[in-house]
């Protein structure tokens, strides 16, 4: 039972997971520090801050001390981005909050030319395939979250279960103990009556053994007057 309601969570979140799984990368402009740059942006369906953050870890892990972070504009200067280019490059980034989720977004000083679809198609595919595998990245880390959340729901639900059925069996001990509890009343009650009529039954041999006993008054009083009466009698 745990195994297919964990397959058809799973099956759910992949089928959600393929429609969500898209990364349109384009050519987009950005006005930073008052300059209009060109520069290529993807777009993801998933939440502003975690990309923010994956994007910022990812570039401090491969270029340490040459990410300059200001006010969330990120800045590298004489970066080797071998998927890209082999000489140096200058990059800026930004990530924003998009209608559709997030937007990675960078602008890429080649040294001879910035970065474009037309001016630079070699390195706009490289640069394009470099966003994407970031954007592929993210989501699967976003499945294997919601993958962990389905399974502790689960986890949560079957101990419920659990939880109910103990509850379920707990009562019926009770009923169980209560029905013992009724046949010993029962029991009790039986010989409760039992006893009383035993003692119904004394009282009235005690009433027939009084009247026996005043009938036994009565003989010895006659018998006691004729021996007076004979007493007197005597001259």
């Amino acid at each position: 039972m745990k195994r297919s309601l964990l397959i058809l969570l799973l099956v759910c979140l992949a089928t959600l997971g393929g429609y969500a799984q898209k990364s349109p990368v384009d050519e987009a402009d950005m006005t930073i520090n008052n300059i209009p740059r060109k520069g290529q942006r993807v777009s993801m369906q998933l939440d502003n801050r975690r990309v923010e953050a994956a994007w910022l870890k990812q570039l401090s892990e491969k270029f340490g001390s040459k990410v300059k972070n200001t006010k969330g504009i990120l800045t590298m200067d004489g970066v080797i981005i071998e998927e890209i280019a082999p000489n140096p490059i200058r990059v800026i980034s930004k990530v924003d909050a998009s209608p559709t989720g997030t937007a990675v977004w960078w602008s890429i000083d080649l040294g001879s030319a910035y970065l474009g679809k037309d001016a630079t198609p070699v390195q706009w595919k490289s640069a394009e395939k470099y966003l994407k595998d970031f954007a592929r990245m993210m989501y699967r880390e976003d499945l294997v979250s919601q993958i962990s959340e389905a399974e502790r729901a689960l986890i949560a639900s079957q101990n419920n279960n659990a939880a109910v059925i103990e509850k379920q069996n707990s009562i019926k001990k009770d009923i169980d103990k209560n029905k013992l509890r009724k046949t010993e009343i029962q029991q009790q009650l039986a010989g409760n009556a039992a006893e009383l009529q035993q003692l119904n039954n004394l009282i009235d041999l005690n009433l027939k053994e009084q009247e026996s006993s005043r009938g036994d008054i009565v003989n010895m009083r006659i018998s006691l007057e004729s021996v007076k009466e004979r007493m007197n009698k005597i001259e």
